[in-house]
């Protein structure tokens, strides 16, 4: 038998990690049995739930999507080239992350309103307030995510072996395909599990572009918000449980693919 000594020292690091671990699940305790189960069951059953998921899930699938088309060239360029501005741009594309989503939202708000507003109307392409407004927001702030997982995963790639490739006669599509993608292929999954979560759970940035509406841009997070400044208790904290299992398999699956989970 293994006996584990632990100082002074360590002892309150196991202090505090015991501490947070039992404050985490007292919380996720309270949120999944405050609510009665019958109210939960009816909530499940109500028309409005049924849009907030659906439309949820459409539009954060497209707004990860959309973000993935963005971070892989975006996150390839930041790993594998250096050029004047690097670190500028860098730290740019990572300002939805550090911004206040509601500040993120103004931004949105006052570029596709009074700058790009009219052009896009007369396109047919009105994004605010509308569902174009839900995706856009979404994708504004779970992209930044993409990009710097998809950076991380391009940077622990050997060059040398993209290298040995072109040597080969590959050509610069075909080491991408063939050798890039496939090595960073548990850290892209890992960047999208992590931009779809984020543009899951989006509420700040949504509201202020594409406004509250029910049954209309109301995702899972409006649903919660409109719920509770009329007193719904019940149908927000269903909705709440819903989401607080949906982020609990998205990040089971992030460790899974990306290898930090803790083996048991």
């Amino acid at each position: 038998m293994v006996k584990l000594r632990i100082g002074f020292f360590q002892g309150i690091f196991w202090l505090v990690f015991i501490l947070i671990t039992i404050f985490m699940v007292v919380m996720v305790g309270g949120l999944l049995f405050y609510g009665e189960w019958a109210a939960f069951l009816s909530v499940i059953r109500n028309p409005e739930f049924h849009f907030a998921v659906v439309f949820t899930l459409w539009t954060s699938l497209l707004a990860t999507v959309l973000a993935a088309v963005v971070a892989v060239p975006c996150g390839f360029i930041l790993s594998r080239y250096h050029f004047q501005g690097k670190a500028l741009i860098d730290a740019l594309m990572d300002i939805p992350i550090v911004l206040p989503p509601l500040v993120s939202g103004l931004a949105l708000l006052i570029l596709f309103g009074p700058v790009l507003g009219n052009t896009l109307s007369r396109l047919g392409l009105d994004v605010v307030f509308s569902s174009r407004g839900v995706v856009v927001a979404q994708w504004f702030i779970a992209t930044p995510f993409a990009i710097k997982t998809f950076k991380q995963a391009f940077d622990a790639i050997d060059p040398r072996l993209e290298n040995v490739a072109r040597t080969l006669g590959c050509s610069p599509a075909d080491v991408f395909l063939r050798v890039t993608m496939p090595l960073a292929k548990g850290g892209v999954l890992g960047g999208l599990t992590m931009a779809w979560a984020r543009a899951l759970g989006e509420f700040g940035a949504t509201a202020m572009l594409a406004g509250i509406t029910r049954m209309k841009t109301e995702t899972l997070s409006v649903a919660i918000f409109l719920n509770m400044t009329i007193g719904d208790m019940q149908f927000a904290i269903a909705t709440a449980v819903i989401m607080l299992l949906v982020a609990l398999i998205l990040m089971s699956v992030f460790k899974v693919v990306t290898g930090t989970g803790v083996r048991l």
